[in-house]
């Protein structure tokens, strides 16, 4: 099994749509260990991707997600816009030219997309930020892959790894972001950023289930 074009376009969408669902919710995380716009910004940023899709969903992946990257790092705030902004933009240098994408070239793509958060961000494992839920869910796809697991499958794995990262956040101290002024205050509280992700991630396992 393949990802076409088409799929990449419509798990955009379901991320828009997610989004806006929780936008609420994403932001009322962020009220308790952030600047309370999370929620906000994320869903500005991806009901402005829905815009620019018409325009570039003939081309190729590649060019989709780099539309996709230019437009959260232009609209969207705080710390997500650049992170989302460099993950879709190293994802998109590794989907150039590509009309689809095998399961080992997603896993290659999404592998290169955290990388950029890691370099990007300077986070860690464990500092409670999107990258906890991210780095695991895109460690148990590729893994399920090499195992011989479909597309969906690992994307199912994918979403469970996700979600038990994001649920640890809860108990971790932030080390950055606003979070992390708050010290030993930050415990307690589930990580706006792993949220997202974990949406993110669940929203492209829908896509293709």
């Amino acid at each position: 099994m393949s990802i076409t074009k088409k799929q990449i376009v419509q798990w955009l969408q379901a991320i828009a749509s997610v989004i806006e669902q929780n936008k609420d919710y994403l932001t009322e995380l962020d009220a308790a260990i952030g600047d309370a716009d999370h929620g906000i910004n994320l869903h500005r940023g991806f009901q402005k991707v829905l815009t620019q899709l018409p325009k570039v969903e003939d081309k190729d992946i590649g060019s989709i997600l780099k539309t996709v990257s230019m437009t959260l790092i232009s609209n969207v705030g705080g710390a997500s816009g650049p992170l989302y902004g460099t993950f879709f933009l190293r994802v998109s240098t590794e989907a150039t030219g590509k009309e689809e994408l095998t399961d080992t070239e997603l896993a290659h793509l999404l592998q290169a997309g955290v990388t950029g958060v890691v370099q990007r961000g300077k986070a860690n494992l464990g500092d409670k930020t999107m990258l906890d839920a991210l780095s695991p869910a895109v460690d148990a796809f590729a893994e399920a892959i090499t195992q011989g697991s479909t597309i969906v499958e690992a994307l199912s794995k994918s979403v469970q790894a996700a979600e038990i990262g994001m649920k640890e956040t809860i108990a971790l101290v932030a080390k950055k972001g606003r979070a992390s002024y708050l010290g030993e205050r930050s415990a307690g509280h589930q990580d706006p950023g792993a949220t997202s992700s974990y949406l993110i991630v669940q929203a492209l396992w829908e896509t293709l289930n």
